[in-house]
């Protein structure tokens, strides 16, 4: 008998077994789940969305879903969607843009979620304009992260051109989308008028000097964006034009909080526009420099602006060459001036021991420096003997610094472990807690709004 023939109102099983490509759905719950009218759940409403649209179901989604309705029944709100497409001990079908669609619309009338993570997939400029539509529909969205899809200048300037209206999103997430100096553009002229966003992310996505300029001129007016990433963008030449205009920002801002500059080009003369700026600045709590071209002679400006400034909580000063020249000018201001700043992170810095021993005497008799990152460095036998004593007395706890000591022989060494500011920045891991202190110090010591 097929269905709907007249040799009977409803045949006892209308729906044939779906392929192996699909979702086995209970004989009972079909009629509830493929019926136009109201759908209490986002799986069913999903997979009814699926069908409706001729779309296969993708597996990853429809368990997500079913995760999240649970939680729902058990009374949660806030909920964040996880689709990350990396970091799965099982293979998972990454998101398409027609995954996508159906997605956004599943979700644009549910008041229960708020965050959205749907990176490492292959969204593309195509699925940015769902994306639009739903910032514009659903107005409990207030994170999404869409770092490492397939997203270019078209799809950066949809979303921007989305956020013009949008005031519910408060954490957007571009990082590793190529939307280039045209999208990043967009952005900058977003932040004129958006109101709502409150943390930006667009590292490594291939900025240009011209849109870093922009970002720098809006920054000096918008009083809502409270960190920042601009992290490699796509600087020609040896000039150091983005620290100057930074510098300026920095000068005028007084709501920015976070702000990352790593691979900028970075060099001692520009630190010290930066370090300028500082004297006058006093909400910036947390500044990397990371992955720049300082060496000990940019320490000198870094040194003497942390005698006054009493803001400044983390930074990060990673992949630079400041040496033991450097390491002593920190050391000193920090022993006997700054009673302000909580971590540094002066990782692989070409510092011998005798710096890295200033350091440690340093946070003997400052009670406020409480985290800090040496790994990379060129350990001797002193320094490895002064972090062992600093963690045996209790000054430096564990999980506030990179390095473990250990014994062979009657001989102290050191050995690495996975602590940082920002070690989960570009993946999380398999299991144990993706967002916990001792991984990501600088997120936890200087937290911005929701999600990191």
């Amino acid at each position: 008998m097929e269905p709907g023939s007249a040799k009977g109102p409803w045949p006892r099983n209308p729906y044939p077994a779906p392929p192996p490509t699909q979702i086995a759905i209970p004989t009972w719950d079909r009629a509830q789940a493929f019926a136009p009218g109201p759908i209490d759940s986002l799986w069913q409403l999903y997979t009814y969305l699926c069908m409706e649209n001729s779309q296969k179901v993708n597996d990853f989604i429809l368990q997500k879903l079913k995760g999240a309705d649970e939680e729902i029944k058990k009374g949660s709100r806030g909920i964040t969607l996880n689709l990350a497409g990396n970091n799965h001990s099982m293979p998972v079908e990454r998101l398409t843009n027609e995954d996508f669609l159906i997605l956004s619309k599943t979700l644009e009338k549910n008041p229960y979620i708020n965050g959205l993570d749907v990176r490492y997939n292959l969204i593309s400029d195509a699925g940015l304009y769902y994306a639009a539509k739903l910032l514009q529909k659903q107005h409990s969205l207030i994170y999404l992260n869409l770092m490492f899809n397939d997203i270019g200048p078209k799809g950066g300037e949809l979303i921007a051109k989305a956020l013009l209206k949008n005031t519910t999103l408060k954490y957007l997430r571009m990082t590793g989308n190529k939307v280039e100096n045209k999208g990043g553009m967009c952005f900058a002229a977003m932040l004129q008028i958006n109101s709502s966003l409150e943390k930006l992310d667009l590292g490594d996505t291939d900025l240009g000097m011209q849109s870093v300029i922009a970002f720098a001129t809006v920054l000096t007016q918008n009083q809502t964006i409270k960190a920042i990433n601009l992290n490699r963008p796509i600087l020609y030449g040896e000039q150091e034009e983005s620290t100057v205009h930074l510098g300026h920002m920095l000068k005028e801002n007084h709501s920015l909080i976070t702000l990352h500059m790593s691979k900028h080009n970075v060099k001692n003369s520009g630190l010290k526009q930066l370090c300028d700026a500082l004297y006058l600045n006093r909400s910036l709590r947390y500044l990397d420099v990371s992955c720049n071209k300082i060496t000990h002679d940019g320490m000198v400006f870094l040194a003497d602006v942390l005698k006054s400034n009493t803001t400044l909580e983390v930074i990060d000063l990673s992949f630079n060459r400041i040496e033991n020249a450097g390491a002593n000018s920190l050391s000193e201001t920090l022993a006997s001036h700054n009673r302000s700043l909580k971590a540094l992170s002066i990782v692989s810095n070409n510092i011998q021991g005798e710096g890295l021993v200033a350091l440690s005497e340093s946070m003997k008799t400052n009670p406020t420096l409480s985290n800090i990152y040496i790994w990379g460095n060129n350990f001797d036998e002193a320094t490895c003997v002064a972090y062992s004593n600093l963690i045996e007395m209790g000054r430096l706890k564990p999980d506030d610094t990179d390095v473990q000591p250990y014994e062979v022989d009657g001989r102290v060494y050191l050995s690495e472990v996975s602590n940082g500011l920002k070690r989960h920045y570009y993946w999380t891991p398999t299991y144990g807690e993706a967002f916990s202190h001792s991984s990501n110090a600088g997120f936890s010591l200087v937290p911005v709004g929701q999600q990191l």
